[in-house]
């Protein structure tokens, strides 16, 4: 040691200089098991289309969708949450398709549990996707009605836990949601069916190429008087806390990346594990960049997930999940 050598009893490099060692001393890993790939399904066979708004993404028929789960379940991915994209003839402002035992979505899940057994299988619980007005509720003169939302919201449930699902998932942010579709699946005998539940989902921007890929944009206004408002994180560990009190199995914050001190608020609260859905706009604005050669996808992509597991997210929904199973190999 010279003289002009600084006596530091503190040296934080030294956990770094070298990978084993950078290694040995990470606190937040990655794996497939961590996260849950979003499918979109259409009616058809042998067939899918690209989604626009969403490179690398897509529409499948149900026997293709098949494939990809069980080519994502193959790598560690565990679990696929499932979007139907449903024709204009079929929807109608009570969302009626959404309780067809007949129709895409239950086809699809009966098909899933056949073909790749050991997949966890979620549903999501809304009635956008079925309704000609656009929208997660009942409308009645322009205004969303909660309580009717919910008998819908239940029988939609139920037809999914009858098809097979694992978890539905509600994501209508109606009130008190939770509680009403645990005593309907309950009395229904699934009391082993579980409920994740959208508890705090935000009335945020990043949604846009998610609508594209469902064509379940509002007809009119917008989500504000059910999603959250983004500049409120007080209510949303309110929400949280009133979806644990009516049984929800796991609570979700949705967007994730915008939403990380909302996810380690639900962390340090939740005694049940905690989702996050790294959304479509997220995902399509590092698929733009890079595309442009501003990113890294790969590495983007990848520290963008590591980033919502390291703000408290055990379980992580995300379109690159295929991708990123691959990655991490």
């Amino acid at each position: 040691m010279t003289k002009s050598t600084p006596l530091l009893t503190q040296r934080p490099r030294r956990l770094r200089r070298s990978e084993a060692t950078r290694r040995l001393t990470q606190e937040t890993w990655l794996r497939p098991e961590d996260f849950v790939y979003p499918l979109f399904v259409m009616e058809g066979k042998n067939s899918s289309e690209p989604i626009g708004s969403m490179p690398g993404q897509f529409r499948w028929t149900p026997d293709l969708l098949v494939r990809q789960a069980r080519e994502a379940f193959d790598l560690g991915v565990p679990a696929v949450a499932l979007f139907p994209k449903i024709d204009n003839s079929l929807k109608n402002s009570r969302a009626t398709e959404s309780t067809n035992r007949e129709g895409l979505l239950p086809r699809t899940v009966t098909l899933l549990k056949e073909n790749v057994p050991g997949l966890t299988v979620i549903t999501d619980v809304a009635m956008d996707p079925y309704s000609s007005d656009g929208h997660d509720g009942l409308v009645e003169n322009g205004e969303i009605l909660n309580d009717p939302t919910l008998e819908i919201l239940g029988q939609m449930a139920l037809v999914q836990a009858n098809a097979g699902a694992d978890f539905v998932a509600p994501s209508d942010m109606m009130d008190g949601r939770v509680g009403f579709l645990r005593q309907v699946l309950d009395q229904a005998g699934h009391t082993e069916v579980g409920i994740i539940s959208y508890s705090a989902k935000y009335a945020s921007c990043f949604y846009g190429p998610f609508r594209e890929a469902l064509d379940s944009a509002p007809r009119a206004g917008d989500k504000k008087t059910y999603q959250m408002n983004p500049a409120n994180q007080r209510e949303a560990i309110r929400e949280i806390k009133l979806d644990l009190a009516e049984g929800a199995d796991l609570v979700m914050v949705k967007p994730a990346l915008a939403y990380l001190d909302v996810i380690a608020q639900a962390k340090a609260l939740s005694e049940v594990p905690v989702a996050a859905y790294n959304v479509s706009g997220e995902y399509a604005m590092i698929k733009a960049a890079a595309e442009k050669g501003w990113l890294n996808e790969k590495g983007a992509a990848l520290e963008s997930l590591l980033a919502i597991k390291r703000a408290g997210a055990d379980v992580i929904f995300t379109y690159w999940a295929l991708q990123a199973a691959k990655w991490l190999q």
